[in-house]
């Protein structure tokens, strides 16, 4: 506890409805007759966004009701602006502790409870076999470094599995992992990764794009995007956009950071490394003159920020880095990219987006250097990898087709 304390007073914007993270204060209605509530947890933002397609298949279903909890604010703002119609309550998840967990059991009282990704908390899983209720882990996946540690207690992990109800895998070799884990074979089940899936609402026109660039003070030239950069990966672009500048004077660079409360860190890191620059961070208003470099310190507007760009850097993909953030929106969009080695939270899709050519895999920062820079001067390179991401995304669809089936049938035993 007082570590947990001191974690989300360093990370901020926890203060808000702090109190239901120990059962207290939450808002749950009564439930319908004749309908079966579930409760699914997603940790974060992009853990939010990610569960969107499947949240809105088992909505649709009118016997369903479904309460939502997250674990970080940003995740928990973006569900109060996107779910609020699709859930009959959102609230944090709480404590992975007997007495609050139990707490709050007993007030969501939920026929069904779904965790996300990597999410296997140990008393939240007892709860539900306690209650005789079936636990569900949807888009299930280990990063290289995740399964590393979980082998380690392998013992405890078998535990925890042994009381999941069924596995919904990313990919086989996520399904691999969760078997030497020691999740009961028949309880696993390879359904495909469900943010391949999303629909991005709204896709922009040429003309809105345009507005917003100007609006932002990114008229004109080659828009090179950061998208949710982790430490050193924004000197990296900087460096990137100068060298780019020797053949383009108009490129410019929108930094969307994965921690927006960095914002400090990087304003010090610009006035050292690029204080010759026109910068601006987007939490401050509208700029008053055109800019060189953006930093979107904001929520949720990563999928909107992305289709201004002509060519996108992946984040927390760079040594030391290895588990990388998502290229789905990318890919989705069209959207050229380039991204470092460490992918290993999403191996599948980066084999796919590689295999269809949408992407380049770079080994360092020199090289990602090297690669944006030859790629912002090739209009035909960057059309090619646009078509090739919109190939990888139509042939890759029917993960949450295939989960939320497998979810109604455990709602209809």
């Amino acid at each position: 506890m007082p570590g947990y304390l001191l974690h989300i007073r360093k990370r901020g914007g926890y203060r808000e409805r702090f109190g239901t993270r120990f059962g207290l204060g939450l808002q749950v209605p009564q439930k319908k007759a004749g309908s079966k509530r579930i409760w699914i947890q997603a940790v974060s933002l992009g853990e939010m966004l990610a569960i969107e397609p499947l949240l809105k298949a088992l909505a649709a279903d009118e016997r369903i009701e479904i309460y939502l909890t997250v674990t970080t604010s940003t995740g928990y703002a973006l569900a109060l602006e996107k779910y609020s119609e699709l859930a009959v309550g959102i609230s944090y998840f709480p404590i992975d502790f007997c007495p609050f967990s139990s707490c709050v059991w007993d007030q969501i009282d939920p026929d069904l409870a779904i965790c996300a990704e990597t999410e296997l908390w140990p008393e939240h899983t007892h709860q539900a076999v306690k209650r005789g209720v079936p636990f569900l882990l949807v888009n299930g996946r280990l990063s290289d470094r995740s399964f590393k540690r979980a082998m380690k207690l392998r013992g405890f992990f078998r535990t925890v599995l042994s009381n999941t109800s069924q596995v919904f895998a990313c990919s086989d070799l996520d399904r691999e992992r969760y078997l030497a884990l020691g999740a009961p074979e028949d309880r696993v089940t390879t359904t495909g990764n469900i943010k391949v899936d999303v629909t991005i609402e709204p896709i922009l026109d040429a003309v809105t794009c345009a507005s917003m660039r100007a609006e932002m003070g990114l008229s004109d030239g080659f828009l090179l995007l950061g998208s949710s950069t982790w430490p050193g990966e924004e000197e990296m672009l900087v460096d990137a956009l100068r060298a780019i500048r020797e053949r383009d004077s108009k490129a410019r660079l929108l930094i969307v950071p994965r921690h927006a409360e960095r914002r400090h860190e990087i304003e010090a890191m610009l006035r050292q490394r690029a204080s010759d620059l026109r910068f601006h961070f987007k939490s401050r208003g509208a700029p008053e003159d055109e800019l060189d470099i953006l930093v979107a310190d904001t929520h949720g507007e990563l999928r909107a920020l992305t289709q201004l760009s002509d060519l996108a850097f992946v984040g927390k993909s760079l040594p030391p880095h290895t588990e990388g953030q998502t290229p789905v929106e990318c890919g989705v969009l069209g959207k050229p990219m380039v991204f470092g080695t460490g992918m290993s939270n999403f191996r599948s899709i980066r084999e796919g987006l590689l295999q269809r050519g949408a992407a380049r895999e770079v080994r360092d920062e020199g090289e990602a250097i090297q690669t944006i820079v030859s790629l912002s001067q090739d209009l035909e390179a960057r059309a090619k990898m646009s078509a090739g991401g919109l190939a990888w995304h139509a042939g890759s669809r029917g993960a949450v087709e295939r989960t939320a089936k497998g979810v109604l049938s455990w709602l209809d035993r």
